[in-house]
């Protein structure tokens, strides 16, 4: 935070709320914060840190499924609405998979629904779902794996297809071994075994304000590594 000092830090999988944890991580610095918990205590949950107070704070999409499981906020800042959010894990068992399937279906009918209203829209977080064989350590070997599986991957098609962009491979798009998740089970970091499931996707109308893509693979103390973009909004 103190290296790069962005004007927006979004987070995913806190496992908290905001009155769980120490006066300093409320806010991180920034002006305003705002969490999304879920119902239930220790799971999924997301916040997010802002230097200028939005127009607007969603804590949901209006679908309590996902709502009460803290997957969104979503904030207006005028000129584009971002959406946090952390992507259900479909890996426990075919219910959560069911799950999963469905939340991505639902997520790009609510999204088509903000572009057809005509606003540039950016979607950062933790997918849970490495979006081509290029964003994958193995992908023959985990091409049926959850985060990989077939449907998962035309799910992400379909959704670039309705407007969006992936912001790093719009910059890089011939980078290779380029990963945001490894497993901490395998050890798989140290090999460089990993996925790139953390994507900042916008609309094409933010493209060309688009000004760096990074993966912060450099930086360590979690499974996954920071992802950042820079627009230019002046």
């Amino acid at each position: 935070m103190k290296s790069e000092n962005p004007d927006i830090f979004c987070v995913q999988e806190t496992k908290g709320h905001i009155d769980q944890v120490d006066e300093g991580a409320k806010k991180l610095g920034k002006n305003h914060s705002y969490w999304s918990s879920a119902v239930r205590k220790g799971y999924s949950g997301v916040a997010t840190f802002v230097d200028i107070e939005p127009d607007s704070i969603e804590l949901g999409i209006g679908q309590p499924e996902y709502d009460s499981e803290g997957r969104f906020v979503i904030t207006d800042h005028d000129t584009f609405l971002l959406y946090n959010i952390y992507f259900p894990n479909g890996g426990s068992g075919e219910i959560r998979h069911h799950f999963k399937q469905k939340f991505l279906k639902d997520l790009n009918a609510h999204l088509k629904q903000q572009i057809h209203r005509g606003r540039e829209v950016v979607v950062v977080g933790d997918y849970n779902v490495a979006h081509k064989e290029v964003d994958i350590y193995d992908p023959v070997r985990l091409s049926k794996e959850s985060g990989f599986l077939p449907e998962e991957r035309a799910w992400f098609d379909s959704f670039l297809d309705l407007g969006f962009v992936d912001s790093f491979r719009h910059l890089h798009p011939d980078d290779k071994q380029i990963f945001s998740w490894w497993s901490y089970r395998e050890l798989a970091r140290i090999s460089n075994r990993g996925w790139r499931i953390d994507y900042i996707c916008l609309t094409r109308g933010l493209a060309g304000k688009l000004r760096s893509a990074s993966v912060h693979n450099e930086i360590e103390g979690s499974d996954h590594c920071p992802v950042s973009i820079e627009l230019d909004m002046e």
